[in-house]
């Protein structure tokens, strides 16, 4: 058996986690919404139309915020559509998708699903094809309390408070030539700068995000963001950051893509800060990293692609991929790369939440389940607090074609002071090997650490409608602790957390 030698620093925290870490994102995309949160016909629908089984779902995985409604959706999208009376909104074609927008779920509805589940909410703005005038209405729509016209219709389209939307994007992706409006970074960095100073005139507290590359592949990379930050970087408060994997049939490299992510995000902090520095300023930007995911693109293009001038259904079934274990681990190692850089990272939306490439999956009159990328999101979620933890890892280590020579074990780990509880994530890599793994926590003596792994005899095993429980998480008995020492054994391509409520003493070293 592969071993491996953990270490962690208490004293020396890399960040407090922002809970906006654990945030997600719903596009008017196939059916994240329609068949998805919203199914009025449904069993289990609930007066409004939304799904119950769906409401508890996500409360279970423990969204913070949901970023919305595009994506590429909202390069395309006027906003007035989506107020008002149903009856009378209009229907209109998407043109990033190629499908129909019936309206039928707009602003107050999906605010008020937004009550039900916990979670806030995080506004784009479409600078594809609309601008600064638009942004600004849609802003008064929402955040003022009465006294204009747009304030006071809210109000009589039944929502009388304001929405208090706090962090809004700037757009979506516009250094893609996919993107409806796409344009120069230069001008792109015109417009998003007018469009943040005239909301700051609104209100200066807003959170505004500015678009970054929708990839670190794209050939802008870089300069993209030094572009767009020089003209931005007094009127923004985050740069975006874009990342989807996927197995092209080199497993072993596909389990490295949080390498990948790490180095974008490097770069991306690199770029941000020498504009900093050139400026002379004092104020930091971080990343709102507000897509992420494994998502099967090759396959969209080839299979799910719609196309034809005349054929524009509604909510067709777009990017329902289905996740197996290896999707999970490679997932989970994603989770861990945010986690390692929560010091500038401070906000992320893992895309999507509902049927389009997402942790939860529904069957139209039917039931509702829990893709294998739903478990690690759940766990980390819910015991992933306080503060990130510095470490470092001794293991053996595997070539790669793009990465080079990279760790078999992926791991971080968080301590909360105020409450005692402490996480460790771990990732094997290894196809072939179990890897036990010694874990020194800086002198922490954990209170009745448990451990809980996901992992399967077949890497391909997936969650589907008619096995729905294929693949869960499951205790992991070889974890002990001696002292100030833990140690535990990791299956090969595995995701495992090691939890525990508090602690009973820390020992000096």
């Amino acid at each position: 058996m592969l071993r491996a030698h953990l270490t962690a620093n208490p004293r020396t925290p890399i960040a407090p986690i922002n809970r906006r870490l654990f945030g997600t994102f719903v596009e008017h995309l196939g059916r994240s919404v329609y068949d998805g949160i919203y199914e009025p016909h449904h069993p289990s629908a609930d007066p409004e139309g939304f799904r119950r089984d769906v409401i508890e779902l996500v409360k279970e995985l423990g969204v913070s915020t949901i970023r919305y409604p595009g994506g590429n959706f909202v390069s395309g999208f006027r906003w007035e559509d989506s107020v008002g009376p149903r009856e009378q909104r209009s229907q209109r074609l998407d043109l990033a998708w190629h499908s129909t927008e019936t309206n039928e779920v707009g602003l107050l509805e999906f605010s008020n699903w937004l009550s039900k589940v916990g979670s806030e909410l995080m506004l784009a703005v479409n600078l594809g094809t609309r601008g600064t005038q638009e942004a600004l209405d849609l802003l008064e729509y929402s955040n003022l309390r009465s006294g204009t016209t747009l304030s006071d219709q809210r109000a009589h389209d039944g929502h009388p408070e304001p929405y208090g939307v706090s962090m809004w994007c700037l757009g979506n992706e516009m250094d893609g030539p996919w993107q409806l409006g796409h344009r120069s970074a230069d001008d792109y960095g015109k417009l998003a700068a007018q469009t943040a100073r005239a909301m700051r005139a609104f209100d200066p507290s807003l959170e505004l995000v500015v678009c970054g590359s929708s990839s670190a592949s794209m050939p802008t990379f870089g300069e993209w963001e030094r572009v767009v930050l020089t003209h931005t970087y007094d009127e923004v408060d985050y740069i975006s950051c874009h990342a989807y994997y996927e197995d092209h049939g080199d497993t072993a490299e596909f389990l490295a893509s949080g390498v990948d992510m790490d180095r974008f995000i490097e770069s991306v902090i690199a770029t941000a800060d020498h504009v900093k520095a050139v400026r002379g300023s004092t104020k930091t930007i971080n990343i709102s990293f507000d897509e992420w995911n494994i998502w099967y693109n090759e396959r969209f293009e080839k299979v799910d692609k719609i196309q034809g001038s005349q054929n524009w259904p509604v909510a067709p079934r777009l990017l329902e991929d289905v996740y197996t274990v290896t999707d999970a681990v490679v997932f989970g190692s994603l989770l861990i790369s945010l986690l390692k850089h929560a010091d500038r990272v401070t906000s992320a939306s893992l895309a999507q939440l509902v049927n389009v490439i997402a942790p939860i999956m529904t069957e139209p009159g039917g039931g509702a389940w829990r893709q294998t990328t739903f478990f690690p999101f759940a766990a980390t979620s819910a015991h992933a607090i306080g503060s990130v933890l510095p470490i470092s890892i001794e293991c053996e280590t595997y070539d790669t074609r793009t990465f080079g020579s990279v760790p078999l074990v992926d791991a971080t780990a968080t301590h909360d002071t105020e409450g005692g509880s402490t996480a460790v994530y771990l990732v094997n890599r290894s196809q072939t090997d179990a890897i036990e793994v010694s874990i020194d926590l800086g002198g922490l003596v954990l209170r009745s650490p448990s451990a809980r792994t996901l992992s399967d005899t077949d890497p391909l095993a997936a969650n589907t409608l008619t096995d729905p429980n294929r693949v869960t998480l499951q205790a992991n008995s070889s974890l002990t602790q001696s002292h100030t020492t833990l140690t535990i054994v990791l299956p090969p391509i595995s995701w495992t957390e090691i939890h525990a409520h508090g602690i009973i003493e820390t020992k000096e070293i």
